[in-house]
């Protein structure tokens, strides 16, 4: 009898070595190349029979009739807003988050939307018992006849039941469980991993079945598996939140059907998760009133506009190099922002420890929100409030101007409707719309320009 042929693969990127070696030499990650036998996969049953075969042939592009994807609504909004508009039959749907943060609760809410339209809904759960999963379903109120639950890791198992029901929308939970018998691994490791997201990915195009996929996240805050996983969806969104706020973000960061700057946001509540439709309000609740250091934001998230509040902390440090932290938003742009005001400003920050938060715990990546940034630090190093019906936006260069952005009519309408009086913004994003009644407009062209009109 031959001796099985192993190998070494990466757990994180999927690179391969006859040899262990401690660091992976395609991701430079250590400790993750993990002994497997190389086995060679035969397909057999229901995905190498005729059902499965296609017969279509090359045809030239002009001649190829465009129309627009059929999408299945659901109950949820918010979702629909992620995924484009709704979920596209024959779609694969990837979704990650850390554990606990609501990743079944969603999908088995969603199973059920979809359910209670008379589409037929496959869940399938390798983590937890049928009775377990009935008792969230009462938990939730998720009753319907056409909502099916099956236990089962085993991939030709679970092919046999998508076989025999022949749902609109299955759901499994989680992908890292399943295993192929013909692969000798363990589950949740990358041949696994590839092979089995590989026969879904088959069965949801041939089908017609729109599968989600629930994946682990690394202690990094990624997906586990190769990055290959990633690639071979059409949509990968990750579920956000921290476990101190009853908010969960739902953010979609690769979307084959639509924008991938859409974000869903919900709020989890002993009866489930429901959706926010103004998430500004959400956001901005709890601000105080009259104090320094505190700017009110509008930023885009795709195409919703969201007001946010910054904090910013400046006080004295007896430390030669003082400390500079940002959460929600990139530690090097506030540097940069801090940079600004001391050449451009004249501020003497460098005896100086400066702090900024995005209260709630938004995470904000777009430059528009540069000049809130600048407003808060220099209203806390001054020790001055700024106006508490400001909004203010507007992305900062390096000499100090401040640039144009995109979409301020749909930032300052938000504003208006919220009860704001004033919004700060660009002087050459004032061109091409009409201010609406109930607010005033002041275009600046320099931080210093903005700062006196913020603190005066």
């Amino acid at each position: 009898m031959s001796k099985p042929k192993t190998k070494f693969c990466c757990q994180d990127c999927g690179f391969e070595s006859p040899k262990w070696m401690g660091k992976c030499p395609g991701c430079g990650a250590w400790n993750t190349m993990v002994e497997e036998i190389e086995t060679v996969v035969k397909t057999q049953g229901f995905l190498s029979s005729s059902a499965l075969k296609t017969k279509e042939k090359p045809m030239p592009i002009i001649h190829i009739e465009s129309s627009p994807e059929q999408r299945v609504l659901t109950d949820n909004q918010e979702l629909n807003r992620v995924l484009g508009g709704g979920i596209v039959p024959g779609s694969l749907i990837l979704v990650g988050g850390d554990p606990g943060i609501g990743k079944s609760t969603l999908l088995l809410q969603t199973s059920y939307a979809l359910a209670k339209t008379g589409q037929k809904v496959l869940y399938i759960s390798g983590e937890e018992s049928v009775k377990q999963t009935k008792l969230r379903a009462d938990r939730l109120g998720a009753m319907s006849p056409n909502l099916y639950v099956l236990c089962e890791t085993n991939l030709e198992l679970i092919e046999e039941a998508m076989n025999e029901i022949g749902p609109d929308f299955a759901v499994i939970d989680s992908i890292q469980t399943v295993y192929h018998p013909a692969i000798q691994s363990a589950p949740g490791t990358v041949s696994q991993v590839r092979e089995c997201t590989g026969h879904f990915m088959r069965v949801a195009k041939v089908k017609g079945i729109a599968t989600v996929l629930v994946g682990h996240v690394t202690k990094e805050g990624a997906i586990a598996g190769p990055r290959m996983l990633e690639h071979m969806v059409d949509c990968v969104l990750y579920f956000e939140g921290e476990r101190h706020h009853t908010y969960r973000v739902l953010r979609a960061v690769k979307n084959r059907f639509g924008s991938t700057n859409e974000i869903g946001i919900f709020e989890m509540r002993e009866a489930g998760l429901v959706e926010v439709s103004n998430p500004s309000e959400l956001f901005l609740q709890e601000r105080p009133l009259g104090v320094s250091g505190s700017t009110v934001v509008a930023s885009m998230e795709g195409t919703r506009p969201v007001l946010v509040e910054i904090q910013a902390l400046v006080s004295t440090t007896n430390f030669p190099s003082p400390r500079r932290m940002a959460t929600g938003i990139d530690h090097n742009r506030l540097a940069l922002i801090v940079a600004v005001l001391e050449k451009r400003m004249g501020m003497f920050l460098q005896n100086q420890d400066a702090y900024l938060n995005v209260a709630g715990g938004v995470k904000l990546d777009e430059p528009a929100v540069d000049l809130a940034a600048a407003i808060s630090i220099a209203s806390s190093f001054r020790d001055k409030p700024t106006q508490p019906f400001d909004v203010v936006f507007g992305e900062i260069g390096l000499t100090g101007e401040v640039r144009g952005v995109s979409r301020v009519d749909q930032r300052v309408r938000e504003a208006q409707k919220l009860g704001f009086r004033r919004a700060i913004v660009p002087e050459k994003s004032l061109k091409g719309w009409t201010p609406p009644a109930g607010i005033d407009i002041i275009g600046v062209e320099t931080v210093a320009d903005a700062l006196k009109a913020a603190l005066g």
